[in-house]
């Protein structure tokens, strides 16, 4: 059990690296982009879809790192059914209709509160994007 909880532990640590590096290269990329542009409607727009882009890229990125770990631990069929296991359990969707094997369901849970606490980063930071579009406009 303790092998497990290091192994989900060291992916929950992969995917906020992931995320920390991520943000910091769009936050770089918004600075620049805010400091130089006109503040219209269409800039702040485009703007607020490329974070959006960005951060969902960054989640694939790590709903990908866990299929990948689940399907190199033969805990589903192929790769794709570890994908989609993967994601319903990273967003906490959790339809059911997958299970792990018994000896690695704590590394599901965990792999669901990273999902949780990586997706409310990702929200903050693009209310904060928001947010600062909205002060430069005015």
């Amino acid at each position: 059990m303790v092998w497990k909880l290091v192994v989900a532990l060291a992916l929950m640590a992969f995917c906020v690296t992931v995320h920390a590096a991520g943000l910091t290269t769009v936050l770089r990329r918004v600075r620049n982009r805010t400091a130089h542009a006109e503040h219209k409607f269409w800039d702040a727009t485009w703007l607020m879809i490329v974070v959006a882009a960005w951060a969902i890229l960054l989640h694939l990125t790590e709903i990908l790192a866990w299929a990948l770990f689940y399907s190199l631990q033969s805990a589903f069929p192929d790769f794709t059914t570890s994908a989609y296991f993967s994601a319903v359990t990273y967003t906490t969707t959790g339809y059911g209709d997958l299970v792990l094997p018994k000896e690695w369901r704590i590394v599901g849970g965990v792999e669901a509160l990273t999902g949780i606490l990586m997706c409310g980063l990702s929200t903050g930071f693009f209310f904060a994007v928001f947010s600062k579009s909205i002060e430069a406009a005015d």
